[in-house]
């Protein structure tokens, strides 16, 4: 028979439970300063992106272009498109296609990189060469890495350029800038011009890019949609006004040749301008070039709208599994945070400094966003013990307290404009969807920084890069999957 819990034993029981309740709330305290110093700062860096934001669009310098009619069709010089491809023979054929088709400039050549090893992505590129009426496109060239796959994103763009330089000689013409995209990217029709007449006054010209949410996956697939909108409708914006280096998508983007050749003699190799060794080696040219020179030039963010109304920027579909989506996210991690810091160094800048501390945050930020999650635990499991009359939580202090409050409005404030940016661009639906999948952004950022540290780790240990790509299933382009 149990014994019913007299008085007694509940004096005992509390004897024993208000000693382990006491090392949670102290565990808690320290935990509050700590989440607490670094959310108060994390607020105040965004609300200082926010108001020069909104300083911007209300003087209209932050205004999305609007085009009164379609841009010429026609380049003022010839532009490489590099596309990198290791097993991507599932839609690599659709990505060529479109592209030849929206983009009919002559000037235009397509360098399709590919690997020995790889037969079937060679056989979609090449089939995409081939016109409806049977003829061979000759603005694309098949580039075929002897080295077998996959080695790194930064050595077969390089051995992509080694091709475009090859074709430099043979021809007599240099090319004008490379533009990159993957194999994955839907372009939009105007994109090429557009970027075309911004190398006027540019070195390296970012277009927005805009994930396509898959419909199988409302909360993995659609946190790249709020990610991306917000860093591309607002934070970019900022960057290319203040003058600060512009770091690139990997798509949607070009260098100017002159600046590529800069880079090369900078690093003093042959391979070309891309660093075969870094996860992010388009993050890396990005920063490299993108920021404000005595010329005047550098970097270039174009937002923008068609004649139609469309954003003229690079459609693709995200990884829609939780896995992919955590593979993908610690190689920009590892790229950006450890890499960068190690490759780039800072920047006596205190603009650029600012803005490389932003890019590195994200390791940062992941430690801040679980010991939040181990608070609001520890919090339930005190009030449960207050609930049941064995422990009585002490006061926290008033500062404590104002920092909350703080906070609290500030994360108030960062849902509602994700609301407003989400909602705008892909629909109001899409803007409430967006504030409730920020727990799974941090999620996601929680586990893709721990699995970044221990890649790095094992990259300090000896372990070589290797090209950790996305699997992708499926194009903006096939029939249905674009709305």
């Amino acid at each position: 028979m149990t014994r019913p819990w007299t008085g007694a034993s509940m004096v005992a029981g509390a004897g024993v439970v208000t000693p382990l309740f006491s090392i949670l709330e102290a565990v808690r305290l320290e935990l509050l300063l700590f989440a607490g110093f670094w959310f108060l700062i994390g607020a105040l860096d965004e609300l200082a992106i926010d108001s020069a934001w909104l300083w911007l669009k209300l003087t209209g310098r932050g205004k999305t272009r609007q085009l009164s009619a379609p841009l010429a069709a026609e380049l003022t010089a010839p532009i490489a498109l590099f596309v990198p491809a290791w097993r991507e023979a599932r839609v690599i054929g659709p990505m060529l296609r479109h592209a030849l088709s929206v983009w009919p400039h002559r000037e235009l050549r397509i360098y399709a990189g590919c690997y020995v090893n790889d037969p079937d992505t060679q056989a979609a590129i090449a089939d995409a060469c081939i016109r409806t009426d049977g003829s061979v496109d000759p603005r694309l060239r098949i580039v075929i890495n002897e080295t077998p796959g996959p080695t790194t994103k930064g050595d077969c763009l390089n051995r992509c350029f080694a091709a475009m330089v090859v074709d430099e000689q043979r021809t007599g013409r240099r090319f004008r800038a490379v533009l990159l995209h993957d194999a994955e990217d839907l372009v939009h029709p105007q994109a090429l011009s557009l970027i075309d007449a911004e190398l006027d006054r540019a070195d390296f010209v970012q277009i927005p890019v805009r994930p396509e949410r898959h419909e199988a996956s409302q909360f993995i697939s659609g946190h790249y949609c709020d990610e991306f909108t917000d860093a591309h409708a607002r934070e970019m914006v900022v960057r290319a006004e203040l003058g600060a280096g512009i770091p690139a998508a990997g798509v949607g983007c070009a260098f100017a040749r002159d600046a590529l050749d800069r880079i090369i003699a900078r690093r003093g190799q042959q391979a070309g301008p891309f660093d075969p060794a870094a996860l992010t080696e388009d993050y890396e040219l990005g920063m490299l070039i993108g920021r404000k020179d005595e010329r005047g030039r550098g970097g270039s963010f174009i937002r923008a709208r068609a004649v139609d109304g469309s954003l003229i920027a690079t459609r693709a579909y995200f990884p829609h599994r939780l896995d992919a989506a955590v593979r993908q996210k610690a190689r920009w991690v590892q790229g950006i945070a450890f890499d960068g810091w190690e490759q780039l160094g800072w920047s006596r800048s205190p603009l650029e400094f600012w803005m490389r501390l932003r890019d590195r945050r994200g390791p940062l930020v992941a430690l801040v966003l679980l010991c939040a999650y181990a608070l609001v635990l520890l919090t339930g499991v005190l009030r449960l013990g207050e609930a049941a009359g064995i422990y009585q939580p002490s006061r926290l202090p008033p500062l404590i307290y104002w920092i909350l409050i703080f906070t609290t409005f500030a994360f108030l404030w960062r849902a509602f404009m994700r609301f407003v940016l989400v909602g705008r661009e892909y629909g109001w639906g899409e803007g409430v969807a967006a504030v409730i999948r920020i727990p799974v952004a941090n999620v996601i950022a929680i586990i893709s920084a721990r699995r970044a540290l221990m890649r790095y780790i094992a990259d300090l240990r000896g372990k070589g890069k290797v090209w950790d790509k996305t699997e992708h299933d499926r194009h903006p382009a096939e029939a249905g999957t674009i709305s």
